[in-house]
């Protein structure tokens, strides 16, 4: 998993998800209201289940205009909780500290307050509530003023013009649409186009406070904010094409690092109790197993002087491989004699982890070696694939791309001197941007023969284009792709409440449904179906001491457990944008699975495209209040199928 970092700020209209929160204390037909980020911004509101967009923001101009610093994924270290119907973000820039409460009124309004207080005289332009409105949401507004000599109105232009001055509120009237801000006093405001990095948005800035601030100065402020407009309720059509089937889904798989000596087993035990697991990621503790490079680590083991950390994830290792699940074996922290300078745990001047020690490479391929044929010799098991993990970034070996390439072939020929079948990972990298890391070990006909697939971790930058460079490595290899690590928020550990969120669920089932499509890989690997980033609720997780139960996260895994092993990845098309589908199937077999995540409102789906062979489908949804609950069969008839997509729901569709 990747440590927190700071990244640098790029501001966009709308955040594609990742932190979304549905409420559910008001009555069915008033289904949630605003979607706020851990960090703060706010990215809609709900009404009756679709999402009306914006993005909020808290923003401080350095003085002259010389920098503008804003709340934003990994920019600052949040805190988040949930008082019913409040969303409480504290946060800070620099020495400002925020606690925004965003709070749920009724259906389509929200409060936000937000309370500013100073730990030091800071000498800036201002600080300022910001909201950035998507262009192609608004086309054909208008813009009203509210102020103290009445109301003006003006045509948006999100290519140049803009509004300067004070007012009590702003409301955006379009065909369909409406939203509408309105504060507690008057402030001074702007308005004006945002087209930064080919952008077409629309930003308003209203003032906190202008000028500097004293030590000890308070500020509070109050807004109302409203959206309203038509709610999309038109059918959604699905379609499938099985004459084209792609690559293997063996199915949904997991980590299991052992990080948490008390709570960590419960969760294991349960998920492994109560879902299929298809493949198993576990951790070589490399540096409890050899500390010192002139030790025989295999002679110590035999002699009854393991370590404990060691024996932990030896017995895991086992555990999963008894249960016929393939394993990746995985290292963090290297021992001080393997890596260059004092072994960094975290980030030093803003670089994480240590190179290898290139004078002692041949010792390092025969520890891990060593550790390899231990498990093999000890416990029967044959671990398939190695890795470093995310050493494009350092958590904890780092490693340039070329680097990466001569390990790959080193230990790989390492392994295969010793007899040994496993291979090595190719990436394994923090994120999936990071992609160029992998290119002198993919094109590297010497590599080729020791590399075993081809892995990244989903923690950002998941758009289609960046995927489908994924998915083009794996091919031109001819190898099985892998999401080593799945998931959307790497700092999520930090502010855990959001795991009790349904969007936070719906969101990150959400991304699973785009890797299936996009990608087609072997097996996602959850992170981790352990104590950290749990699935489940409760058990003194996170400080949590309800009995232990599962979560909405760990029904939407187990419902895509269900798929059937081994199907293949099939074209599927949605003509409805927050529709995310996937489909899976084997044409000799029959059997085919359909996963739809649904982010609108509730509404029919029709699908197209199924096998004459199909005459049944059954159905499993998951909401916040639907436990992976069991539909029934619905009847497919010409090859069509119907049924309702409840609002935020993800649905699966299995043949029988």
């Amino acid at each position: 998993m990747n440590c927190t970092q700071q990244i640098r700020y790029s501001f966009r209209p709308v955040l594609l998800a990742v932190f979304l929160l549905l409420i559910g204390s008001f009555a069915q037909n008033v289904y949630g209201q605003a979607e706020v980020q851990s960090w703060g911004n706010i990215t809609g509101i709900r009404k009756q289940g679709q999402l009306f967009e914006f993005e909020s923001s808290l923003s401080v101009t350095g003085k002259n205009g010389s920098h503008i610093a804003s709340t934003g994924k990994e920019r600052q270290k949040p805190h988040f909780k949930r008082n019913a119907n409040q969303q409480i973000i504290a946060t800070s820039i620099d020495s400002l500290f925020f606690t925004e409460t965003v709070t749920d009124v009724n259906e389509g309004n929200i409060s936000v307050a937000v309370d500013l207080v100073a730990h030091a005289d800071t000498a800036i332009d201002g600080t300022y509530f910001r909201m950035s409105v998507p262009v192609e949401n608004y086309v054909a507004s208008r813009l009203k003023v509210f102020n103290s000599i009445g109301i003006t109105q003006t045509n948006l232009n999100p290519d140049g013009g803009n509004f300067k001055g004070t007012a009590t509120g702003i409301e955006f009237v379009m065909p369909g649409r409406d939203f509408k801000i309105m504060f507690d006093k008057p402030a001074m405001v702007k308005f004006e186009p945002d087209t930064a990095g080919g952008k077409r948005a629309m930003q308003l800035y209203v003032a906190l406070k202008l000028n500097g601030v004293q030590k000890g100065e308070r500020i509070h402020k109050v807004f109302a904010i409203t959206a309203s407009g038509d709610i999309d309720k038109n059918p959604v059509h699905v379609a499938v094409n099985t004459l084209q089937q792609g690559r293997i889904f063996a199915g949904l798989g997991g980590n299991f690092r052992l990080q948490n000596p008390k709570t960590d087993p419960q969760v294991i035990d349960y998920c492994l109790k109560n879902m299929r697991v298809a493949y198993g990621r576990v951790e070589l503790p490399w540096r409890f197993w050899q500390p010192n490079k002139d030790e025989h680590p295999i002679a110590a083991a035999d002699s009854g002087k393991l370590h404990p950390a060691v024996k932990k994830a030896m017995a895991m290792a086992h555990r999963l491989d008894s249960m016929g699940i393939p394993l990746i074996l995985s290292a963090w922290f290297p021992p001080d004699w393997a890596v260059t300078g004092k072994v960094n745990f975290k980030p030093v001047n803003g670089i994480w982890g240590n190179p290898l020690n290139k004078d002692n490479m041949q010792a390092v391929y025969k520890s891990i070696a060593d550790y390899v044929v231990y498990l093999k010799n000890k416990y029967g098991i044959e671990i398939k694939l190695f890795s470093f993990n995310e050493s494009d970034l350092g958590i904890n070996i780092r490693l340039t791309p070329q680097e990466h390439d001569e390990f790959i072939k080193g230990c790989g020929a390492y392994f295969a001197k010793r007899n040994l079948k496993t291979k090595m990972l190719l990436g394994d990298n923090s994120d999936a941007t990071t992609y160029q890391f992998i290119y002198p070990a993919l094109n590297d006909p010497d590599a080729k023969p020791y590399i075993g697939a081809v892995s990244f971790h989903s923690w950002r930058g998941c758009d289609e284009p960046t995927l489908k460079i994924w998915a083009a490595a794996a091919k031109q290899l001819d190898l099985p792709l892998l999401v080593g690590e799945g998931s959307t928020d790497a700092a999520a550990y930090s502010y855990p409440d959001i795991f009790q969120e349904p969007t936070y669920a719906l969101y990150e089932i959400g991304l699973y449904m785009r890797l299936l499509s996009i990608c087609q890989p072997l097996s996602i690997l959850q992170w981790q179906l352990t104590a950290d980033y749990s699935p489940l609720i409760g058990g003194g997780i996170f400080g949590n001491d309800e009995p232990l139960h599962p979560g909405q996260r760990f029904w939407n895994l187990k419902q895509l457990s269900i798929t059937p092993a081994n199907l293949y990845a099939i074209p599927v098309t949605s003509d409805k944008q927050n529709v995310a589908c996937a489909a899976l199937g084997d044409n000799d077999k029959g059997i085919y699975a359909i996963h739809m995540v649904n982010t609108g409102t509730t509404r029919q789906v029709n699908i197209s495209g199924l096998p004459a062979g199909v005459k049944h489908l059954r159905v499993h949804t998951t909401t916040k209040s639907l436990n992976m609950q069991d539909g029934g069969l619905i009847p497919v008839k010409n090859g069509t199928a119907s049924l309702e997509l409840l609002t935020t729901s993800y649905t699966t569709l299995i043949s029988e």
